[in-house]
């Protein structure tokens, strides 16, 4: 006998859960292309704006930070209206004023805006400045290239010596072998304008005759921008490209000269580079030197780490008065995927100088005010109020590895007195509570002379 359905009645929970769930709209996703940076993940940034930060000082390069938000022109007339960038990537709309504006896809456009619009060229040449934030580019999100990405960059503006680009090679290089990530860096020149044209001519020439072979991208590029077909990705374009003249080959006197130069302190510092006819950037700023740093061994991959190049023209077109200048942009992303990669340890941050126990809701007051008097004093101190019981406490401590804690109880506030623990013998004894900092900073001077008399026996 076949036995009935029986259909199940929703109980009223059920219906109230159902109510609820329709009621409360689903949380909104992250953006494609975007990406949160967390906590986990943080300690790989610091370290990297560390080496950044120290370098920079070393160079005396000062930072600056300009808006996220510029004028869109700027960027058509320092990017180029017919790259990639400005036709295809940028975030750009009109503002409720009705000006057209745009995310910053890079900074060196940016940058050379603030020399001019502050009167820069009044100060000491060249004038040195570095960087570290967001950009943004609509792009095929992939890995290591998201539509908000972080980059860090160094610029030297006002100078047209050589030795300027070699020295930020130089840098550029000392930077990742810092970080443990051994780089090797590929160079070209593309000219000035005026050497350039006569090489525009020639590959349009060449690439004319080939042109049903080229991707629809390139084909459009030979009637407006001839050298961005060099940047191209395509394997097809590329197998053209392998015969195609080299810029190189027709630089003027004046060009070349500054070129060989380079080289020659790139040799002398011992640098390792590699020649490379077809690199261009995907910017039209750049003038005479271009470079892009790639990890050792990985140069057929699209993975570069950075680059960057001469844009001696560039303030110029942006309005100002003929000013050489050269720079670099590390992404940020890209490096920190090869530092995991590598599996790069990542120095642990120092340790708090003392942690601070509690138990009993007038010993916690007493100690909230504690961590601030030690932290005015140049003592760092850590705690933790959200839990009372001593031992998770003391297990928090051990976990920072903290040398010192101090305790505070129902006992020690009646007494005016506090714990002093050593976390790593075990001892503890009872101080005056207003002799704390003293007696405190007694203890961590004595364990910092036994580790330099450590340290000084095993050089010896």
């Amino acid at each position: 006998m076949q036995k009935s359905k029986v259909t199940k009645t929703p109980d009223k929970a059920e219906e109230k859960n159902a109510e609820t769930e329709k009621r409360i709209p689903k949380c909104p996703q992250l953006l494609r292309g975007m990406k949160d940076i967390l906590p986990e993940s943080q300690k790989h940034w610091n370290y990297v704006r560390k080496i950044v930060e120290e370098l920079a000082e070393d160079y005396t390069y000062e930072r600056i930070d300009t808006p996220i938000l510029e004028e869109t022109s700027l960027f058509a007339r320092s990017v180029g209206e017919n790259t990639d960038i400005v036709e295809k990537e940028m975030f750009s709309f009109e503002d409720k004023g009705g000006k057209k504006v745009s995310l910053r896809p890079e900074n060196t456009a940016g940058i050379a805006r603030a020399y001019i619009e502050h009167g820069m060229l009044d100060r000491p040449q060249p004038v040195r400045f570095f960087y570290w934030g967001p950009f943004f580019r609509y792009d095929r999100p992939q890995a290591g290239r998201y539509r908000q990405f972080n980059q860090f960059g160094f610029e030297a503006i006002g100078d047209s010596n050589p030795i300027i680009d070699a020295q930020l090679i130089v840098m550029c290089q000392s930077l990742y072998q810092t970080i443990g990530i051994p780089v090797v860096t590929q160079i070209n020149s593309v000219g000035c304008r005026e050497c350039r044209r006569e090489y525009e001519q020639l590959l349009t020439d060449y690439l004319s005759s080939r042109k049903k072979f080229l991707c629809e991208d390139c084909k459009r590029r030979l009637t407006k921008n001839t050298l961005r077909i060099l940047d191209c990705k395509e394997k097809d374009c590329k197998e053209i490209l392998a015969d195609a003249p080299h810029i190189v080959d027709h630089l003027d006197e004046e060009c070349k000269a500054h070129f060989v130069k380079v080289l020659e302190y790139l040799d002398e510092a011992d640098i390792t580079y590699q020649l490379n006819p077809f690199l261009v950037r995907g910017l039209d700023y750049y003038t005479k030197t271009t470079f892009e740093i790639w990890p050792e061994k990985e140069e057929g991959s699209q993975s570069a780490l950075g680059g960057g190049g001469r844009y001696d023209d560039l303030v110029e077109v942006l309005g100002g008065r003929p000013t050489p200048a050269c720079g670099f942009a590390g992404g940020i992303e890209r490096l920190i995927i090869s530092m995991r990669e590598k599996e790069i340890v990542i120095p642990p941050p120092e340790p708090p100088d003392v942690f601070v126990a509690q138990l009993g809701e007038s010993a916690k007051k007493k100690a909230l005010r504690l961590v601030e008097d030690l932290r005015q004093k140049g003592i760092r101190a850590a705690s933790n109020f959200s839990t009372e019981g001593l031992k998770y406490q003391l297990s928090v401590a051990a976990k920072l590895k903290v040398r010192f804690s101090l305790i505070l109880g129902q006992k020690e506030m009646l007494d005016k007195t506090i714990l002093l623990r050593d976390m790593e013998g075990g001892s503890q004894e009872v101080v005056d509570y207003n002799k704390v900092y003293d007696e405190l900073k007694k203890r961590m001077e004595k364990v910092k002379a036994i580790i330099k008399n450590g340290n000084n026996h095993s050089e010896e």
